[in-house]
């Protein structure tokens, strides 16, 4: 038995016994192990909760091979799709069988297949209007890139199963086939470490004292930051945002690799890259040199230039190549950070990723308001998680925490009545979107929306779950019908957002959960009759019905 495959697969058992709500409502015991072992995959992958990753479960008939589905939000143009297809062994955990070829054979159709708006696909309702979704971005002139992660707890794939990959014609820019096990969720899981290495630098190099700290600055062959990462891997990513995020395929991730790869472009690769930040907790080198300082790092990290350094490894990978970088370098910063600068530490980390949108949440989690809503929250008997969970948060009761996520969505749809912002624009809710969400923001009003958004979404599920088909367009409502209830709610007790506080609070939640269901229905009417207002009384496709609330075009005729 494998040892870390017993370990997923005792997780696994805890997961069916604590938490059935997030599995298929089935009596096969062996169905559910294989489901739960895609909510450990996707949660992991993914690095959100489970009860979030239970949300992405596809799984059942007509799922064309997909058990589970993310869509991010658009970002220049491009959108990323993450494809998840697991595979469980309940019997044997060994962990040394392969994901099986025929399987692999089937998610190669179903790429090729779903991401044409064209092609028709049988499909079950818990995937169907995902496909759509994404096939209405794609009719929009988005650009998907794709993930395909293929989990199981054994080894990867034969090489007929990658012959299938090899010779499907599927672009490789946009597709990247990942292998994902339950020794890919023991790294992820374990305790950081600590990355002890040394850095050989070319030519001369700036090392000084700044506002007491030490840094220094030059230039590193990118054959040394390649051999790096393959002794260390992603441990050196783990303060990184981006960590974990080598399954990344996206147009930066490209531009790196092309203008390694082309003889005429990688001379100038230090010009053309934005360089490596790297803090420690101590580094030191033989200033008795003049240049070609060999420096130690003790405790070394990278913080920005990670999608940099994968990207070297990937591309140096290939042996008969590997002696043409000799002479490719890349620019270096060290930072020597004491153990107690771990709000600098943030700070740093913000500041250089910040040129790209990525998910600041982590490093806005020790802002002032953060903080403030935090004490606010916890006075109404909930917890507020300012940080992204880890796995030993789960136990906690999901209806007595909320997450910063959450309430950043639902303030932004409820209160800021943009609900296509708040979920298309997700990316952005800690960035640009940030002083618009949570300016003049109190504890009661953050607890409101997303109490308000949880009921819309707890009635979908209902809804949904009792065949109740009618509703065509709730898969896609959920921002809107919370918006038009939190309307409606604060007219009814004759308030305006300003005026909800801890003196109301209690009596407008009982008034939403006494008559929950509705303000459901006279929110989805209202919607309704604006979707008639825009396409008449004709049928409208999933499609246009996704492209309707991405774009926001009810706003006016529900204003």
């Amino acid at each position: 038995m494998n040892i870390n495959a017993s370990i997923i697969d005792q997780q696994i058992t805890g997961i069916i016994e604590e938490h059935p709500e997030w599995l298929p409502k089935v009596n096969d015991t062996d169905r559910k192990k294989s489901a739960a072992f895609i909510l450990l995959c996707m949660s992991n992958c993914l690095e959100i909760s489970m009860d979030e990753a239970a949300e992405l479960l596809t799984d059942g008939g007509n799922d064309a091979g997909v058990d589970g589905l993310h869509i991010s939000g658009v970002e220049d143009g491009e959108f990323l799709v993450t494809i998840f297809q697991g595979k469980y062994k309940v019997k044997d955990l060994g962990g040394d069988a392969n994901f099986p070829e025929n399987s692999v054979q089937k998610v190669v159709n179903t790429v090729g297949t779903l991401f044409d708006p064209d092609k028709h696909i049988e499909l079950n309702p818990l995937i169907k209007p995902k496909i759509e979704e994404i096939r209405s971005l794609v009719r929009d002139g988005y650009i998907p890139n794709v993930r395909v992660i293929l989990c199981n707890n054994g080894a990867k794939w034969n090489a007929q199963a990658q012959l299938w990959i090899d010779q499907s014609k599927l672009p490789e820019n946009q597709i990247q086939w990942i292998h994902f096990n339950h020794d890919s969720i023991i790294d992820i899981l374990r305790k950081t470490k600590s990355v002890n290495d040394t850095l050989l630098f070319s030519g001369q190099a700036v090392v000084e004292d700044f506002n007491f700290r030490r840094i220094l600055v030059g230039k590193v062959k990118v054959s040394v930051i390649a051999e790096l990462f393959e002794r260390h891997s992603d441990l050196l990513l783990e303060r990184n945002i981006r960590r974990y995020l080598g399954l990344h395929s996206n147009r930066v991730n490209l531009a790196i690799h092309r203008t390694l790869k082309e003889p005429e472009q990688r001379g100038n690769f230090y010009f053309f890259n934005n360089g490596i930040t790297v803090i420690c907790r101590k580094f030191r080198y033989n200033a008795l040199q003049g240049s070609n300082y060999q420096v130690k790092l003790e405790g070394m990290q990278v913080i920005n230039g990670g999608q940099t350094c994968k990207t070297i490894q990937q591309t140096l990978n290939d042996p008969d190549l590997f002696a043409e970088y000799e002479n490719i370098y890349v620019m270096v910063r060290i930072y020597e950070l004491a153990e107690d600068d771990q709000d600098f530490v943030r700070d740093i980390t913000y500041a250089t990723n910040n040129q790209n949108p990525v998910d600041l949440r982590d490093l806005r989690s020790n802002d002032e308001i953060q903080k403030q809503l935090e004490l606010g929250i916890k006075g109404f008997g909930y917890s507020y998680k300012r940080q992204r969970e880890k796995q030993k948060d789960e136990k906690e009761a999901a209806e007595k925490k909320v997450s910063s996520s959450l309430v950043a969505e639902s303030v932004l749809a409820v209160w800021r009545e943009k609900p296509h912002q708040a979920k298309f624009l997700r990316r952005e809710h800690f960035g640009k979107l940030y002083e618009e969400i949570f300016t003049n923001l109190n504890a009661a009003q953050a607890l409101l929306a997303a109490t308000i958004f949880r009921k819309v979404e707890n009635e979908r599920k209902r809804l949904e779950g009792a065949g109740y088909s009618e509703i065509d367009f709730l898969p896609y409502a959920s921002y809107y019908i919370a918006m038009v209830i939190g309307r409606t709610l604060l007219v009814d007790h004759k308030l305006s957002i300003n005026n909800v506080n801890h003196r109301n609070f209690n009596e407008l939640v009982n008034s939403l959960e006494s008559s929950i269901e509705l303000y459901h229905k006279r929110a989805s009417d209202l919607i309704r009759s604006g979707l008639v207002k825009c396409y008449g009384e004709r049928k409208i496709s999933l499609q246009q019905l996704s492209a309707t609330f991405r774009r926001g075009d009810l706003l006016e005729m529900l204003s």
